[in-house]
């Protein structure tokens, strides 16, 4: 039986830049609580945990050579997080929250930007952390 990987490019790039940042989290101590929680809301990539506070980490991957600034046309990934995307991860945060009955914990929303560079088989992450 042959598998074919029908993911697009995209959803690709998605996965390793979310595994390299729970890699990433997990080195730094986080625990992670959960992965891809979904809602006909929103998605959290990853919800994850620190010193009693909750963080709810979005993710963008970017495919470049590591530390390449974007062009004048290009926007750096962390900017794709536009005002209506903020408006639904904290609607699904805070269904996330009640029903885990963590309505009481302290928590905060980062954006890690992992960027992925084929030519040298490696990935950065960098953190931005509580930006909501």
């Amino acid at each position: 039986m042959t598998f074919v990987d029908k993911r697009t490019e995209k959803r690709k790039t998605g996965d390793l830049g979310e595994n390299l940042a729970a890699i990433w989290l997990e080195k730094r101590g986080f625990r992670i609580l959960a992965r891809n929680y979904l809602l006909k809301y929103g998605e959290l990539d990853i919800v994850a945990e620190k010193d009693k506070v909750i963080h709810f980490v979005e993710v963008k991957s970017v495919k470049r050579f590591i530390g390449q600034k974007a062009s004048d046309d290009e926007y750096e990934a962390e900017e794709n997080v536009h005002p209506w995307k903020l408006k639904r991860l904290y609607t699904t945060i805070s269904i996330f929250l009640e029903n885990n009955k963590l309505d009481e914990r302290d928590w905060q929303l980062d954006i890690i930007v992992a960027e992925l560079d084929d030519e040298r088989n490696e990935g950065r992450v960098r953190i931005l952390e509580d930006v909501g």
